[in-house]
């Protein structure tokens, strides 16, 4: 079990790490990729999108945060 525990710990380490709301940035961009993807509209252009927005915004937290 000790094992399990672990590796999950290690998984949600390296995905989530010191910030969830980027993890979740990223899923919802994902998401969203997705849906447009399966229409007829180019969905290339949303996760730089989003990383375009959600760095900068990570970066402001942490300096306010420090």
């Amino acid at each position: 079990m000790k094992y399990f525990k672990n590796f999950f710990a290690f998984w949600y380490d390296f995905i989530v790490g010191d910030d969830w709301t980027v993890a979740v940035g990223v899923a919802v961009a994902l998401a969203v990729t997705y849906a447009v993807a399966r229409t007829s509209v180019s969905a290339w252009w949303i996760v730089p999108s989003a990383v375009v927005v959600i760095f900068p915004w990570s970066l402001w937290r942490s300096i306010r945060k420090g």
